[in-house]
Formats: C-alpha cells, sequence, structure tokens
C-alpha cells in the first residue's frame, strides 16, 4: 500500500495537520470528480490515475498549497479521461483551475525527443507557458512522483524520463529557483543516467566518512558555542553537496574526488536580520581563514531566480582538523531568504501576509527575468509562440494568433490542403479562432485536397501561406502554360517563324544550356502568368537568327553598358510566381549577388538584393528566398 492518504477522509485529515487553507465543500467535490472520471483507469506508468494523483499530491503539500492548486493537483490528469474537456473543467471549478490543468496536461508531453524545439528554447518554453506558477511547480512535483519507487515506472521509460529530468525539468527547477524539487529530482534521477558514476561518488561519500568523522558535527558545536559567546542568536545546518551537483562540478572542473570541491561541505547559518549576515561573517573571517577568491555577495546583488545569500569559504575553523585542513563553504542567510532558497518563487504562498498581488507580482518580476536572459531565437523570441497538442500528444509551436489550419499544415501539408474543420479540446470552432497555449486540435478533413485562395486571410504562417500558394499554382500549371504557349507562338508569327511543335523543341536550347521538357514548360508558364514577355524569350533562344541579328544591331554598343544577366531565378519552395527584377539596385545587372524576393500587392515577386537598403522597409512576413538558378 501507499504511504499516503487513499480516502477522501484520510485526506482531509492530511490537509487539516498542513493547516493548509481549503474550502471543505469544493474539496470533497474535486475528490467526487477525480474518483469517478479515474476509475478503472491506469496512468501509462501502470499505477492507477488515483495513486498517481495522491502521490504527486504528496510532493506539493510541502509548499503549503491555496485550495485551486490542490484541486488541480486532484484533476490534472483529468483531461486525459473521456467526457472532460477544458471547457467543461472551466464551467465546473473555474478559469484560474482550467489554466493549470490544461497547462500541466500540455507540458507533461513535453520531452528532449521532441525534435522541432531546442533543449534551452524548451526550458524557456516550460516558463512562458505556465503564465501560473503553480502550473510548473505541481509539473515538477508530477516528475518527482514519476521517478519515486512508488510510481513503478518500467526501466526504459524510467531511463528516458530520468534523461529528461536531468537535462530539462531540474534546471527549470533551478531557474525558478525551486531548490527543493531541483535537489529531489536530481537525487531520483542520478543513479537512472549514471550508475557507475553514482557508484563512484557513494564509494568516496563513504571513505570521506570514514576517515574524517563526523567533524562538522564538532564544527557545528563549537562555532555555536562561540556565537552564544558574542550574543548573537544562529541556527547552524551543516550538509555537504549533493551527489549529482558534485558529479556534474567534478566532471566541468577535471577532478576525479570530492575533496578537491571547494563547496563540498557546507555551513549554513541562518540569522535573524539582514544586517547580521554581515556581522556574522566578519566572525567567520576572524575565527577561520577566508580562502581567497571565493567571496559571494548574492545578498546585494541577488541571482536571477531571486536567491539572496552570503557565500565564503573557509578553513581551519574551530573543531576541524589541523593535521589536512578541509575547505568549508559557508552560506549566510535570514529565515526568509532561506525559505526562498528552498521553494524560489513558490515560497510566496507560504508567506500569509504577502497577498495575492504581492504574489503574482514577484512570480511575474521572476518569469520576465528569465524570458529575457534566454535571448532571441533564430524565429523571434519564443514568448511570442504558442504550443499545442495534437490528439496523439504531440506537441505543435506555433506563432501566437495561429489558427487550426495554420496547426493542419505545420502538422502535415497534405492534412493543411484537405482540410474542413477543426475541434479544439473537444468542440466545433470557428475557423478564424486564434489557438491557445495547451489546446488540443483535432482536424476535420476531407478526402481529397480542396484548398481555397481564400484560405491567405486565414494563415498566420509564411510556411502555411506557401505551401498552399505552390498547390495553387500547380493546379492552374496545364492552363498557364497553354497560355503561354499561345503568346510564343503569336510572337512567333510577327517574325515569320513556325509554331512551336509538341516537344517544344524551339526551346530546347535556351541560355546556352540544355532544357528539359518540364523546364520547357516551365518557361511557358511564366509567360502565361505574365511575369516573362515572349520577345525577351526569344531574344534568349538559339535557332532564331533574324531576331538574334536584329538584336545585335539594337545594342551595338553594349561593350560600355553594364552587361544584363540572363539567368533562371528559383524561389523558396519552387513556386512559379511572376517576377521583375527591382530598378533600386538592379540584381540582374553585372555580377550576380544573393537575393531576396519581396511579394507585392499584385501577387508579384519583386526581386532584390539582399544587401538593399530598400529590404528594410518591407513587411518581412512578405520576403521570400530566391536563388541564381
Amino acid at each position: 500500500m501507499p504511504a499516503f492518504p487513499v480516502t477522501y477522509d484520510q485526506l482531509s485529515l492530511q490537509i487539516k495537520s498542513l493547516s493548509v487553507d481549503i474550502n471543505v465543500d469544493n474539496l470533497q467535490k474535486a475528490w467526487s470528480v477525480a474518483e469517478k472520471a479515474y476509475k478503472g483507469k491506469t496512468h501509462w506508468t501502470g499505477v492507477p490515475y488515483m495513486e498517481h494523483v495522491m502521490g504527486t499530491l504528496q510532493n506539493l503539500l510541502p509548499f503549503q498549497p491555496d485550495e485551486e492548486s490542490i484541486i488541480a493537483c486532484l484533476l490534472h490528469h483529468s483531461l486525459e479521461c473521456k467526457y472532460w474537456t477544458v471547457s467543461e473543467l472551466e464551467e465546473e471549478f473555474g478559469p484560474k483551475i482550467r489554466e493549470i490543468v490544461s497547462g500541466v496536461h500540455l507540458l507533461s508531453h513535453v520531452t528532449l525527443h521532441e525534435k522541432r524545439i531546442s533543449i534551452e528554447d524548451l526550458k524557456l518554453m516550460l516558463v512562458t507557458v505556465s503564465k501560473d506558477i503553480r502550473t510548473i511547480v505541481l509539473l515538477l512535483c508530477d516528475k518527482l512522483y514519476l521517478l519515486s519507487p512508488d510510481s513503478s515506472l518500467p526501466k526504459d521509460k524510467e531511463k528516458r524520463l530520468a534523461k529528461d529530468v536531468l537535462e530539462l525539468f531540474a534546471p527549470v527547477a533551478a531557474r525558478l529557483g525551486i531548490y527543493k524539487l531541483k535537489h529531489g529530482l536530481e537525487a531520483e534521477a542520478f543513479s537512472i543516467c549514471y550508475p557507475e558514476d553514482a557508484e563512484r561518488i557513494s564509494e568516496q561519500i563513504l571513505n570521506v566518512e570514514k576517515k574524517h568523522g563526523k567533524f562538522m558535527g564538532k564544527i557545528v558545536n563549537e562555532v555555536r558555542a562561540f556565537f552564544l559567546n558574542e550574543g548573537i542568536s544562529v541556527k547552524l545546518e551543516a550538509r555537504t553537496k549533493y551527489p549529482y551537483s558534485s558529479f556534474r562540478k567534478m566532471r566541468e572542473k577535471g577532478f576525479t574526488h570530492i575533496l578537491d570541491l571547494y563547496d563540498y561541505y557546507a555551513l549554513r547559518v541562518i540569522v535573524e536580520k539582514e544586517t547580521d549576515c554581515y556581522q556574522v561573517l566578519g566572525l567567520f573571517h576572524k575565527i577561520g581563514l577566508p580562502v581567497t577568491h571565493r567571496f559571494k555577495d548574492y545578498i546585494a546583488f541577488p541571482k536571477p531566480n531571486g536567491y539572496r545569500s552570503i557565500h565564503t569559504t573557509v578553513v581551519q575553523l574551530p573543531g576541524s582538523s589541523s593535521e589536512e585542513p578541509i575547505c568549508v563553504e559557508v552560506q549566510v542567510r535570514t529565515a526568509q531568504m532561506h525559505r526562498e532558497a528552498q521553494y524560489g518563487v513558490a515560497a510566496h504562498w507560504i508567506y500569509k501576509d504577502s497577498g495575492a498581488i504581492a504574489k503574482a507580482a514577484t512570480a511575474a518580476k521572476v518569469f520576465d527575468s528569465l524570458s529575457n536572459q534566454s535571448g532571441l531565437t533564430e524565429t523571434g523570441e519564443l514568448s511570442d509562440y504558442i504550443f499545442v497538442l495534437t490528439p496523439m500528444g504531440n506537441v505543435i509551436e506555433l506563432p501566437e494568433g495561429a489558427t487550426p489550419l495554420d496547426f493542419a499544415f505545420q502538422v502535415h501539408t497534405d492534412l493543411g490542403l484537405s482540410f474542413r474543420g477543426a475541434r479544439v479540446n473537444g468542440s466545433i470552432i470557428a475557423l478564424d479562432y486564434q489557438l491557445e497555449n495547451g489546446d488540443m486540435v483535432e482536424i476535420l478533413k476531407h478526402k481529397t485536397p480542396r484548398p481555397s485562395s481564400q484560405w491567405f486571410q486565414l494563415l498566420k504562417m509564411s510556411s502555411s501561406r506557401s505551401k498552399l500558394k505552390q498547390f495553387l499554382y500547380a493546379q492552374k500549371r496545364p492552363e498557364y502554360i497553354s497560355k503561354g504557349r499561345e503568346a510564343v507562338n503569336i510572337e512567333l508569327r510577327k517574325h515569320h517563324l513556325p509554331p512551336l511543335d509538341t516537344s517544344l523543341s524551339l526551346l530546347r536550347d535556351c541560355d546556352g544550356k540544355k532544357l528539359t521538357i518540364q523546364e520547357r514548360e516551365d518557361i511557358l508558364m511564366k509567360i502565361g502568368q505574365g511575369a516573362e514577355k515572349p520577345a525577351s524569350l526569344l531574344a534568349r533562344l538559339k535557332g532564331v537568327p533574324n531576331f538574334e541579328r536584329k538584336k545585335d544591331e539594337k545594342v551595338g554598343d553594349s561593350e560600355e553598358k553594364p552587361k544584363t544577366i540572363k539567368s533562371s531565378l528559383v524561389i523558396e519552395g519552387d513556386i512559379v510566381m511572376p517576377t521583375r527584377f527591382a530598378k533600386c539596385c538592379a540584381p540582374d545587372k553585372g555580377i550576380k549577388e544573393v537575393l531576396m524576393g519581396v511579394v507585392n500587392r499584385s501577387g508579384e515577386i519583386v526581386v532584390h538584393k539582399k544587401s538593399c537598403g530598400m529590404l528594410r522597409n518591407s513587411n518581412p512576413e512578405r520576403r521570400v528566398r530566391i536563388w541564381w538558378e
């Protein structure tokens, strides 16, 4: 049997004993809904849902969560059960619980196996998607329970999750200053991911304890007596560095033994007031020998996640052995700073007098700081993006304002072209509906593609519009080729030349190259679209002597003029569109340079040199990449 409550009465008694303020009727309602939703169902780990939920709750309760957090914890897997949707959750329990549950539901699908997003962006995603700090705390508590022996996780899934925890979730907990969860997650995952290294570190710890005994206990007693004599009230805690933290630092520094670390042994000193921190620091430097370059004042200069404390490293403290000096890191802080060091931004749940506004403001400040320090990705700030789910639980990244049609094209081009409608969180929605973080999107499709040019107004993403445009042009290809053939034949008649044959043999030699049938048709398609004039084509062909002679007579002094480059262009996505060269930078004159195109309002691509200053004034959404063929 699990070592936590399994009935409502047991849960109610536990919450009452922890002095957590909660409405009994609301707790009873949430328990009943959870019990009904999870009845007879098991979590993917093989554990009954209700048991998994209660195990997660035990990790959450030390944070002294509020009523909404406890109810959200009980229901945080409800969206995986039939008959429960996001809208029903909001109707029954309100928008805050809906937001927390849908956020946990989304983020629980995030793993390092998601190839679309880098690890750093996944870390930022966990922070930016969690608009409410309670979402990320609940998610981390869930991960911690998954790695505990009670969850009975299969070995292959256990190792995969442990890797996610060490590289993704524990670092996020550290970013938010929630070191209690960070160390708990790392402790469970370390031996799973690195069994040999974990065993080696454990052996070193055991040998150090045998050799040096409990010397930290002697130091604590001596130092406590010293401060009592000085009339200063302090609380002392001795600790050793966590195994995984030791392993990481040893690997980073190239050390082979834990005692090579300056901060393996630490003495935490908790005082009443901030001014006491500096007084105590001075006394430690008096009774011990400070190590140079090992002083850090995180009170005057807090870490970005809000961590505050004074760190110094000393040797030869009272009670330590003089034969073999061992470094001890001393951390001096107030009781409030210590709570913040353990619980990070979540510590503000514990401060009953801080008020909801203060809690929200503090969490928002830390979140903004974390988002800013991550910088920009190649596509802009990640905070401008949302993350939604497929019915199979895959995470899809989309820009803010994206529609279900954008989602369909991102999943697969064929799905976008066959789009008929969409369900979001179980409900049919309008085509211009803007998706939100955590939405579960299901696409309804036709058997065959039925795209419409009106879809351009619904698409937020340029890549989606490009795929649609490419398909629509391909559908009209025969029509454009026919128009182009007719236009070329008219031009040929003007020069008393025979019309094009079925194999378009007249176009075989163009610009000094041998063209395939498809390439010849591409030329006719451009002419049919109006992107090129038939007369300019004849000037590029071999085997039209009368026209070539007239052309040469027309430009007798061509050596003094810039030579026009007659080369084909390739548009991003192999799209065929009307094109013309910009006059401002004349990319078709002189040496070939890197190109960039801008789609104008008439649907024509204006080709510029990429270095052209006019590009800065163009809309980035209208830019397309272009290459010389």
